[in-house]
């Protein structure tokens, strides 16, 4: 009975191949470039993560060696994956949940301040190595801005390595993060809130919505649910893909590891070792978690609004 349901199925979907082509054609080139440049990469990468791949070389199958060494024998990866997940869950909910309470807030506001506040908010995300500018705030001489103002307060009196002292480096590279966090999704939260449909809040009222809280969680994000799930996805792959941050203000490796990340190992056997087969295993598992985490992601948002 299955079989020829699946039968079916697959009749129904050539069929509407055949009769869509003209469409199926249009979309053609973004879905080779697509194939090309995401979909093989992440293929090729899988399976590269069950040899010994040195560039110089032909793969060498070595089974599930990678994952094992993974596992057992790496402890600068359990390192890497604890920082990992200690930034992502903090970024990730915090910078989600910061984006759509300020989106919502700055929606409210007039035309002429909401579009500066939207600029300033979204400015950091799009500005490059706009975070080297911490680095100057927080150098770890008598010149930096912050050891400056605590020096001439007499607070402390020698300058703090800020960026070399492992007890300073994870809260700040989290705060930058978070910093760094307003971005894409940020800007679908403003578009969906542009887009709603103000006779939704006039019927809602009729049916006894009482203040701006049950207006929010009864109307406006059930609305919303195509841009709450485009900005959980952005914001699950900014959390689990901070490396570039860690690396210019704290160096690769940093003081004893502190912030060392899962991109940090996959760069360092990519590009420094030249040990792809195991680069491609960690950055099987890093896909693979991000995979899961999106999936939960979903199954909280259908809840939302119930």
């Amino acid at each position: 009975m299955s079989r020829h349901t699946d039968l079916q199925r697959q009749e129904s979907v050539w069929e509407n191949i055949r009769r869509n082509k003209l469409c199926y054609l249009c979309i053609a080139p973004y879905f080779i470039l697509f194939f090309l440049f995401t979909v093989a990469p992440v293929l090729s990468s899988i399976g590269l993560s069950f040899t010994y791949y040195n560039i110089l070389q032909p793969p060498e199958f070595v089974g599930l060696d990678n994952y094992a060494k993974m596992l057992f024998a790496d402890s600068i990866f359990t390192q890497a994956a604890v920082n990992t997940l200690v930034m992502a869950l903090v970024v990730g909910p915090v910078g989600y949940l910061g984006a759509l309470l300020l989106a919502w807030m700055i929606n409210e506001l007039p035309h002429a301040a909401r579009t500066v506040l939207v600029l300033f908010v979204y400015a950091p995300s799009i500005s490059g190595n706009i975070y080297l500018v911490w680095s100057i705030l927080f150098s770890g001489d008598a010149y930096g801005y912050v050891n400056g103002i605590l020096m001439n307060l007499g607070l402390i009196k020698t300058p703090i390595q800020w960026f070399l002292d492992t007890q300073y480096m994870m809260p700040l590279i989290i705060i930058i993060a978070l910093w760094m966090s307003m971005g894409t999704g940020f800007l679908s939260f403003i578009a969906g809130l542009q887009g709603m449909d103000r006779s939704l809040y006039e019927a809602g009222t009729v049916d006894g919505i009482k203040n701006r809280w049950q207006e929010l969680w009864y109307i406006t994000l059930p609305q919303m649910r195509p841009q709450l799930l485009f900005g959980a996805v952005m914001s699950i792959s900014s959390a689990f893909s901070i490396g570039d941050i860690t690396t210019a203000l704290c160096g690769n490796p940093s003081t004893d590891y502190a912030v060392h990340t899962v991109l940090n190992h996959i760069s360092d056997y990519g590009t420094t070792r030249f040990d792809m087969g195991y680069a491609s295993a960690i950055s099987t598992v890093l896909f693979l978690i991000m995979i899961l985490c999106n999936r939960v992601v979903r199954r909280v948002l259908r809840n939302v609004g119930n």
